[in-house]
């Protein structure tokens, strides 16, 4: 388990090592501010990092990180849409040319939908309505799914998952707008932990396929 010192040591291993290597951009970033092309809509699951995944430089990626990396549908009325907020930004004030929703193996909120963990749920807690969002794809994974393993149900959902929320992004008229326009592109990926390989949506079949 990390301790508060160790990640203070982190940081200062951060600064003496890794934010000295990328001074020079650090300071262009301070100056110039953030451009970067690619958002990534990621999991806030501790074991897949986007930037990490990615080897991505300071700077080069927007992301947005919920439970189950989930992209809800377009809602104007409300009080409170963070990813919603996150990806309007991303869209028409970075103006990024990609959106990658990032799934990963594993995930901790996928499992807990597929086992109705939050269905009786009626506490308010926030997490219930969140995954609620996965419903219908989870009913579509047990219905041509039904045989199959508790594994291979659960990795059906969380790619289910992904083209659900590939699907939501579109209900948002300004990335309908954007796509349309030949100004942004959307893509599907899928981490896998254990291995570390990772898939991309094909958006012609639905599949994933290795990027290797």
């Amino acid at each position: 388990m990390l301790t508060i010192r160790e990640l203070l040591d982190g940081y200062r291993r951060f600064r003496g090592e890794t934010y000295a290597v990328h001074k020079a951009r650090y300071d262009a970033l301070a100056r110039e501010g953030q451009s970067p092309k690619v958002m990534v809509i990621a999991c806030c699951d501790s074991r897949a990092d986007p930037a990490t995944i990615f080897d991505a430089a300071p700077g080069a990626l927007f992301v947005v990180r919920n439970v189950a990396n989930l992209v809800p549908p377009h809602e104007p009325l409300g009080d409170y849409h963070g990813t919603s907020a996150a990806l309007e930004f991303a869209v028409t004030g970075l103006e990024v040319a990609h959106i990658v929703v990032l799934g990963h193996a594993r995930c901790g909120g996928v499992a807990a939908c597929l086992k109705g963990r939050y269905d009786m749920d009626a506490g308010g807690r926030f997490i219930t309505k969140w995954i609620a969002l996965l419903k219908g794809p989870r009913g579509e994974v047990l219905r041509t799914h039904g045989d199959a393993s508790e594994a291979a149900q659960q990795q059906a959902l969380e790619q289910a998952g992904i083209a659900h929320s590939l699907d939501n992004l579109l209900t948002f008229p300004f990335v309908q707008a954007a796509v349309e326009a030949g100004r942004l592109t959307l893509h599907g990926a899928y981490f896998d932990i254990a291995t570390g390989e990772l898939m991309a949506r094909d958006p012609e079949s639905g599949t994933f396929v290795s990027v290797e």
